[in-house]
């Protein structure tokens, strides 16, 4: 109850709910105009977007956001119980989706983060519902984790963990086969109609793109030794203060190349790909430093322009100017505006007492307790320790760290400390019959 008067709270404070330049947009611009979009964002957003666009609200995607984040802690809740655990340890571990001020703000963001979140937290249940998982739900997770793909690409991965997970717990053949149906096809499906549009078999048109900014940080042409195609991607002297805005930077090489950056995707990759074999260990290094960013105990800004959304503000935040914005409340929803905070809900609000210093510690702590479970043999909580794990470490991999994108860690991590720590989730464990 306490978790559903918040999120009312927040739709009451906030109006009508926020969106941000330029990737609220484009989600918003490709649910009305239903196309694989070349850079960053692949359609899967956009869907959801679509359905809801009847109602012609950005309102109403906050709303239904926030039903999911309820959604994504009964889902871990439940899951808990399942494996016998009592009431008061099931519950704790969904604090923080429930009541972390970060969450319930990215709820109530037009963003695709909700929808990831929800769709591996239940592609998880699925597989952990029973000690083996059956040839069903074996294809359920396959097609949860590909249309959590289609949100957002570095999910794709997560496949490849689900497929080691059926091995391990020796679920047969049939089931493989099913995730592996059920996951690959969707994603060959969407790759086609991206083909089709863009003329590549691929799902996004950033992937180069993104993993050159990864280089950007510690790339040293003089180890590299480039072919001359791919030199003038070698760094010019553009100093930025994070890897990901490498991608932005009017002066780094990429952006002073003719047309647009992502039209360099290809050379790009190649580029990266080349640096990365030539100083693995640089690449290894700058991994580690930026995903240690996680752990802090006071957040801290990375980018410098972008704070952690830890807490509840108050104020107003005025929109751009843009072309873009103006085409999507005309055809989305007339009502966008920017986001204003409304008293006195939002005094209610900004006086919330949740302790944000705990945000990366206890992120640490909940990490380090499925390990122990893994070395302890509780095989239950290997799957979501190993899902965490690579949401936290793939996105800082693939680009940067974003105080954004660990927030998915956060109930997958619960979930896997909280089974570590049930003697009943071991090696030879059978869940509760219900």
């Amino acid at each position: 109850m306490g978790a559903g008067a918040l999120r009312v709270l927040v739709m009451l404070g906030y109006r009508p709910a926020q969106l941000y330049w330029y990737d609220s947009f484009t989600y918003l611009d490709t649910a009305v105009h239903l196309r694989p979009s070349g850079q960053f964002h692949p359609a899967g957003y956009p869907l959801l977007l679509r359905a809801l666009w009847p109602f012609h609200s950005v309102e109403v995607i906050a709303g239904v956001q926030h039903a999911m984040g309820l959604g994504i802690a009964l889902m871990v809740y439940m899951t808990l119980r399942r494996w016998s655990l009592p009431g008061w340890g099931a519950a704790l571990a969904t604090l923080p989706v429930l009541f972390d001020p970060a969450f319930l703000r990215l709820e109530h963001a037009v963003l695709s983060d909700t929808q990831l979140i929800f769709l591996v937290v239940a592609a998880l249940t699925v597989l952990l519902w029973r000690r083996v998982p059956t040839v069903q739900a074996a294809a359920c997770a396959g097609l949860l984790v590909a249309f959590a793909g289609l949100t957002r690409t570095a999910a794709v991965p997560l496949l490849g963990l689900l497929l080691l997970y059926l091995l391990v717990r020796r679920a047969g053949w049939r089931s493989v086969v099913a995730l592996m149906l059920a996951g690959v096809v969707p994603l060959g499906a969407y790759a086609g109609w991206y083909a089709a549009n863009h003329g590549r078999f691929a799902l996004s048109g950033s992937d180069g793109v993104a993993l050159w900014a990864r280089t950007m940080t510690f790339a040293d042409c003089a180890v590299i030794r480039p072919p001359a195609r791919e030199a003038v991607l070698c760094p010019n002297g553009t100093v930025v203060d994070a890897a990901s805005e490498y991608v932005w930077a009017p002066g780094a090489s990429l952006n002073r190349l003719p047309g647009d950056r992502f039209s360099h995707n290809d050379l790009a990759r190649s580029f990266a790909l080349r640096a990365i074999a030539a100083q693995p260990f640089d690449y290894l290094r700058d991994v580690v430093r930026d995903t240690s960013l996680a752990f802090t105990w006071t957040p801290v800004a990375h980018p410098k322009r972008v704070n952690a959304a830890l807490t509840f503000p108050r104020g107003s935040w005025p929109l751009p100017g843009f072309p873009l914005i103006d085409k999507v409340r005309q055809e989305y929803d007339p009502g966008i505006r920017g986001l204003s905070s409304v008293e006195p809900y939002a005094g209610l609000l900004a006086a919330y007492p949740y302790p944000v210093f705990l945000h990366g510690p206890l992120l640490g702590v909940v990490l380090l307790l499925g390990g122990l479970g893994v070395l302890r043999r509780r095989r239950t909580a290997l799957l979501p320790w190993a899902v965490a794990l690579f949401l936290l470490v793939g996105p800082v991999a693939a680009l940067d760290f974003d105080h954004r994108y660990v927030l998915p860690v956060f109930p997958v991590a619960c979930l896997a400390a909280a089974l570590a720590l049930s003697p009943r989730a071991g090696a030879s464990a059978v869940p509760r019959r219900r």
